[in-house]
């Protein structure tokens, strides 16, 4: 083991101060997944199919002992315009935010920004009537 890859395996946060520029396959699609392209030196999902693997619990320091695959769930939009994608953990439920990267499938992102205008959590043939029950008039106006 060189000196590089000790300190990559013992320093507490070395990927908080260095680049995460390591060539890796996918664990859900199973592509392998090369750190140019990202727009960012800290690659941390697959561009393909948006999932990633629960390593951290706070960014950079790989001290989640879980493992899981973190499964794309939400998009949410940061003050300054840039999108970041939510990741849930399949095995232990944790919660994480990643940037977007410039190479990720920008059909999967809109697939899961639309979720909730596709799937919304009320059955549509009753919005009429449920706007109607908060007092409004229940007439859709277009």
């Amino acid at each position: 083991m060189n000196r590089e890859n000790k300190r990559k395996s013992f320093d507490k946060g070395y990927y908080k101060t260095h680049p995460c520029n390591e060539t890796f396959i996918c664990n859900v699609c199973g592509r392998t997944v090369v750190p140019n392209g990202a727009g960012s030196e800290h690659r941390n999902h697959c561009p393909y199919c948006l999932h990633s693997k629960h390593l951290d619990i706070e960014p950079g320091d790989r001290q989640a002992d879980c493992g899981g695959a973190m499964e794309p769930i939400a998009v949410w939009v940061r003050k300054n315009g840039e999108w970041a994608l939510v990741h849930r953990c399949r095995v232990c439920g944790a919660l994480s935010s990643n940037r977007v990267a410039a190479d990720d499938n920008p059909m999967k992102l809109m697939s899961i920004a639309m979720r909730p205008v596709s799937a919304p959590p009320f059955p549509l043939e009753r919005i009429e009537e449920m706007t109607r029950m908060m007092g409004g008039d229940g007439v859709l106006k277009w």
